[in-house]
């Protein structure tokens, strides 16, 4: 694996990637990470994680997004608070069949407008679903039918308890534990990057952590490993900085952090 440099930074791309896993994939603060690097020989700030997190953070979530494969066809929508710098805000967020986080969004209003808007951003990714279940917010069903393209959408508003609202309840424990790691968030732009990115890895670890055999779960997760090396390299390559490329060949991909070893 090369050791390359991004423009203007002390450290290769191989440990900053490395962090930035570290910091959305476990609830850790950026202090945590920064011991973690630090037992293995590797001194670095924790002004400088968050800066990595920052720069590289949209990059990583966008790579992941374009590789992932097609979703279902049922859509499970739901909305929770949640606060930004002591102001209440609205945490939106979409979910498939299959608990594949499909995207967030955070705004300060519960409204038809904002629904809407969530609605026109999920379409601009994704074909119609089939099946479109929300809870009990009129504002759901008022922007559905404001937008011609879901005309046909069968929509079915189910309450809080039932099993088919439990699958989009359940994808909200990860980002809850990463609020608390956090101590809150901080600036709202900083959390929409945060949570973009925190989901997608969420995404790409789905089925490392559920009930199957162990030779399953361990497949499961080389393939997740090596899908973030070459989202990795992916990031390397259109930063626009010479000889970022990652040889994702040299990755082992059941220890991924064996490069960092001091």
């Amino acid at each position: 694996m090369t050791d390359a440099k991004p423009y203007r930074h002390r450290f290769s791309m191989v440990i900053i990637q490395h962090a930035v896993w570290l910091y959305h994939r476990f609830p850790l603060s950026d202090r945590d990470v920064q011991e973690l690097l630090h037992q293995r020989g590797i001194q670095v700030s924790h002004e400088t994680l968050r800066e990595w997190s920052i720069k590289f953070g949209p990059l990583f979530a966008e790579e992941l997004r374009q590789r992932e494969p097609r979703r279902g066809s049922r859509w499970h929508l739901d909305e929770v608070c949640t606060s930004v710098d002591g102001v209440r805000h609205w945490l939106w967020r979409a979910v498939d069949e299959y608990g594949f986080v499909l995207d967030i969004l955070l705004q300060r209003h519960r409204d038809t407008e904002v629904a809407k808007t969530f609605l026109i951003r999920l379409l601009r990714e994704y074909d119609v679903p089939e099946v479109i279940h929300t809870d009990q917010l009129r504002s759901y069903g008022a922007a559905i039918r404001e937008i011609p393209r879901l005309a046909d959408v069968d929509h079915q508003q189910v309450i809080s308890t039932a099993r088919c609202n439990k699958l989009i309840e359940q994808s909200y424990h990860p980002t809850r534990r990463q609020e608390r790691s956090q101590q809150g968030f901080k600036r709202k732009k900083h959390a929409q990057e945060f949570l973009s990115l925190h989901a997608r890895i969420e995404n790409l670890h789905h089925h490392s952590r559920t009930s199957v055999s162990s030779m399953t779960r361990r497949k499961n997760q080389r393939q997740a490993f090596r899908t973030w090396s070459m989202v990795a390299a992916g990031v390397a390559r259109d930063s626009g900085h010479p000889c970022l490329w990652l040889d994702v060949t040299l990755v082992k991909a059941t220890q991924p952090c064996l490069s960092l070893m001091a």
